[in-house]
């Protein structure tokens, strides 16, 4: 990378801003931050959901949330004080200079708007390209993204999109400008690992290209390890340690940095993470003292009475800070943690099918009237097709694959929300009604769904205790008392104190929101719960707790989980069974052991090959298409285009069969792929 100017394009000096509370008081929720942005330059921000990341990353776009104020600093861009600046100035500002790509590309999107239309909105906005530039513009920058027939897909609406096609739409509409410093706050969040992989790529060649700098708000370490030069962890609103990323995640001096790197899940270990005891402090708590002092082991007199400042560890040439009293005799790879509690012991569970699902199709197709007046038009290949599983009573079942690859679909059918073509669910060994309004009330409460995005299932106008009291009263008939009392209970289980049932979803964070969700569907006591993407807007500690938390309520309880996400190291730690689909196909299903051990299947061995590994900083190797397929072959294997074992003719025109694992330890694991068991484990770990 080419040497930076010693002007800084970005300087925060002393920054602090907070909020006036219902009783006149002010909440600080940043303290005199300090931040330095030089051009081309990679800057992570990470912590707990409530640190302060996003309030900072909105600050530098010269935005401040509702209700809260400059307390104290600056910030300037290029020379500019943006709090200095008109709105027009700022607006002008947003989107040519400075770009925002946001955690939740939904709330971003215009839904009565074509996609094509709202990137081309940008171009006019902060291009002088003419309309036929535009349109090319608009087709290269969704290729760009990875995004699958750019021309068709520009007439789009977003509905019509998956939660990660849309995402990669917002980092088109972003990069549309070229701006000079972009704004991250956790854009590959809902990204599938090969997806996530090529958007880094992306990322990573566009400041090597145009020295465009980066401020990176994640939860994800490993993302930060990849994508970033310095990183800043912050907590309860001030930056705790700072410095070059590998100085930072491989010998960190803070006890809170030691307690997040310890709470990662890791693809290459199945042990559950460890998670931080306790919370974050509320913000009009800290007053005096270490703000972290409650939670570190290593904690005395000094640090309740005295702040810590951010002092120097090491001059290099961005220099390693750390926010700690006794940084220097700390041994820094323990974790500061205090002891956990023991662990739940696991009740024994009966081996009865829960749920099973039997050569299920779905399909959106709907037949127009060509369909209908001419039989032998074909409609298109269904979206889901031949799915038969089984889930076990207290077993955990995971649904991996990329985004588009149906697991969403098929849960949203287990859910009642969509009717199969063809094929039956049964549930507790009773047919399961295909419409959730043709569901007995029980049946109901029995299977509960926490979805990907809380913003879409909570409603804004109800406080948190009025969403717990819905299902605490539909489904048990509590009284105020009771359902008070219940819903702190269920709040503590999810790491939130007593205060939040007061709060409104505006009022909370990102993570906050997720794990309220939690806690509504843990409240009907289901049987089985249908968790899509459940901890991906979590941060790495409170994913820790909620993990702990999923497992000690499947150990009391018997709780049956289908698992959606597209964290392998997360599937690894949480499912007994993994389930991977392609093109709404099955590929293989097995044993989660089974599963991470050759042999896989060759896309399998994609998936697993495109994890980040923690610490690394180097990309996984990848394979060199560069779009994702619209629609599953009509014969043949579906994997076939992007297969690097690919057979030939066979491949093209056969199904290719379910073949069994030979070996009596990994019973249950099944492969479909035309290369031979035996052949597709020699050639895997040669290759290895």
């Amino acid at each position: 990378m080419s040497s930076k100017p010693c002007r800084p394009l970005l300087q925060i000096n002393g920054l602090s801003i907070g909020y006036r509370n219902q009783w006149g008081t002010t909440i600080q929720v940043l303290r005199a931050i300090d931040l330095a942005v030089n051009q081309g330059e990679t800057i992570g921000l990470v912590g707990e959901s409530g640190s302060g990341k996003s309030t900072l990353a909105l600050a530098i776009m010269g935005y401040l949330r509702r209700g809260s104020r400059l307390l104290d600093g600056r910030v300037d861009f290029a020379g500019m004080a943006l709090f200095q600046q008109t709105a027009q100035q700022l607006a002008t500002l947003r989107g040519s200079r400075i770009a925002l790509i946001p955690q939740n590309a939904g709330q971003s999107l215009t839904p009565t708007m074509r996609i094509g239309n709202q990137i081309d909105e940008v171009l006019m906005l902060h291009t002088t390209l003419s309309s036929h530039e535009r349109s090319q513009r608009v087709q290269q920058l969704l290729d760009q993204v990875r995004l699958p027939d750019p021309a068709k897909l520009a007439q789009r609406y977003p509905h019509e999109l998956s939660g990660g096609q849309q995402q990669r739409v917002a980092i088109a509409m972003a990069l549309a400008g070229e701006p000079e410093l972009l704004v991250l706050d956790e854009p590959t969040t809902g990204l599938d690992v090969t997806t996530q992989s090529h958007i880094l790529a992306l990322l990573h060649d566009l400041v090597r290209a145009s020295q465009t700098a980066m401020i990176y708000v994640s939860h994800d370490l490993e993302v930060i390890a990849y994508v970033c030069e310095r990183v800043a962890v912050m907590y309860a609103g001030e930056v705790v340690e700072a410095g070059p990323v590998r100085d930072v995640l491989r010998q960190p001096k803070h006890p809170y940095t030691c307690g997040l790197l310890a709470a990662m899940p890791r693809v290459q270990d199945a042990v559950l993470p460890q998670g931080l005891l306790g919370a974050p402090p509320r913000l009009d708590s800290v007053t005096v003292g270490c703000a972290f002092a409650a939670r570190c082991a290593w904690a005395d007199q000094r640090c309740r009475e005295s702040s810590p400042a951010l002092e120097q560890v090491a001059i290099t040439v961005a220099n390693h800070q750390v926010r700690c009293h006794h940084w220097q005799t700390l041994a820094p790879y323990l974790p500061p943690l205090l002891p956990l509690p023991a662990a739940t012991a696991p009740t024994p569970v009966e081996t009865t099918a829960l749920l099973r699902l039997q050569d299920i199709e779905i399909t959106y197709h709907k037949a127009g009237l060509a369909r209908r007046w001419f039989a032998h038009t074909d409609p298109p290949p269904a979206t889901v097709s031949d799915i038969s599983l089984q889930v076990e009573k207290g077993e955990t079942l995971a649904l991996v694959g990329e985004s588009g690859s149906g697991k969403s679909t098929l849960i949203r059918a287990i859910a009642g929300l969509l009717t199969p073509r063809r094929g039956a669910i049964h549930f507790a060994g009773l047919p399961l009604a295909p419409q959730v309004a043709d569901r007995p009330a029980n049946v109901r409460r029995r299977i509960q769904w926490i979805f990907q995005n809380p913003d879409a299932s909570l409603n804004p106008r109800h406080s948190v205790l009025e969403l717990l009291a819905q299902p605490l009263r539909l489904y048990w008939g509590l009284d105020e008392t009771a359902l008070r009392a219940r819903a702190s209970e269920l709040l503590a289980g999810v790491r939130l104190g007593e205060h939040y049932l007061t709060r409104y979803p505006a009022q909370l964070s990102g993570g906050e929101k997720q794990r309220v969700a939690i806690a509504r569907a843990f409240a009907a006591q289901p049987d089985l719960i249908l968790c899509d993407e459940v901890t991906s807007s979590l941060d790495v500690s409170v994913q820790a707790a909620v993990l702990v938390l999923l497992r000690d309520l499947q150990s009391q309880q018997q709780t049956t989980y289908i698992f959606v996400s597209h964290d392998l190291a997360l599937v690894r730690v949480v499912s007994d069974q993994v389930a991977v689909l392609y093109q709404g196909r099955l590929c293989e299903v097995g044993p989660t052991p089974a599963i991470f051990a050759p042999p896989f299947h060759p896309y399998t061995a994609t998936l697993l090959n495109a994890a980040l590994k923690p610490e690394a900083g180097i990309l996984p190797p990848m394979s060199d298409e560069v779009v994702l397929e619209p629609a599953p072959s009509v014969r043949g294997c579906p994997f076939q285009h992007r297969c690097s074992l690919h057979l030939g003719a066979i491949c093209n025109t056969e199904s290719p069969p379910w073949q069994v694992a030979p070996t009596a330890e990994d019973i249950g694991h099944r492969i479909r792929c035309h290369i031979p068991w035996q052949q597709l484990a020699a050639q895997q770990q040669r290759q290895a």
